[in-house]
């Protein structure tokens, strides 16, 4: 059974080219303004019954109408709720950057219910919790303009339909409403240390977060922390996928 199949995944999951058993699920975890469809293409570079699935986040995409949401918590929270009863195959989490953050809560998350959680958590593009400091933007009031500049400087996906006043009034809700998340996130407990190995990628080129503070994830896991730099910027993941996600394929056999 696909993981989109489950009550309310339909919402929440986009999950491409389901495959009926998955021998193993990968649910990726978009960045702040982000969408699942940014993880569209995985599939083409992984093993035909496994199975890839992203989490739609209020306020893009089909969900654009909703208002976004500003605390981890009830993001978090919401995820684990419609993950929790279909983690019935071995399920591996990824995130980027927010995504990463959202990721590890929704595994501490799971863990404290004492749920199934994910066999592996691979984080991208994020400073480990601990090391996570504030962008200076306070409650996440930063004006249109400097929150433009600071997602237009970034380079990431579908940074050029921020130039265009109908385009940019759609996307600038829910990208304000991740910067405020993450801000508020800064202050707030963290997820305890998890007990499944821990990946960490990240651009070398990118200068926040540091190299240092990516390569801390290996302080919250007891189960062994890998980390590997690939070139570019905080988007090194769209021109290098096909190597990133072979590096997650070959970590994956290899974990059994």
């Amino acid at each position: 059974m696909a993981l989109s199949s489950g009550p309310h995944s339909g919402q929440w999951l986009r999950t491409y080219q389901p495959v009926a058993a998955p021998r193993l699920r990968l649910v990726c975890f978009p960045h702040a303004g982000g969408s699942a469809s940014f993880f569209r293409t995985w599939p083409r570079h992984l093993p035909a019954d496994w199975e890839v699935s992203a989490v739609c986040y209020p306020g893009r995409e089909t969900r654009m109408a909703e208002p976004g949401i500003t605390s981890m918590a009830e993001l978090a929270g919401r995820i684990a709720d419609v993950l929790e009863p279909q983690m019935t195959s071995r399920t591996v989490f990824f995130g980027h950057s927010m995504g990463a953050s959202v990721a590890h809560e929704v595994t501490g998350l799971l863990a404290g219910r004492g749920a199934v959680g994910p066999a592996a958590l691979l984080v991208s593009g994020r400073a480990a919790p601990h090391r996570l400091r504030h962008l200076g933007s306070g409650d996440g009031g930063l004006t249109d303009e400097e929150l433009l500049a600071r997602v237009g400087g970034l380079g990431g996906p579908g940074a050029d339909f921020l130039h265009d006043p109908e385009m940019r009034d759609l996307f600038l809700p829910p990208i304000r409403a991740d910067y405020r998340l993450i801000e508020a996130y800064v202050d707030e407990p963290k997820a305890p240390v998890v007990d499944i190995p821990v990946v960490a990628y990240f651009g070398s080129d990118d200068p926040d977060p540091a190299p240092d503070a990516v390569r801390a994830w290996a302080e919250l896991t007891s189960a062994g922390c890998a980390a590997r730099a690939f070139p570019g910027g905080h988007f090194y993941l769209s021109p290098h996928e096909a190597e990133l996600v072979g590096d997650i394929r070959e970590r994956l056999v290899a974990l059994g």
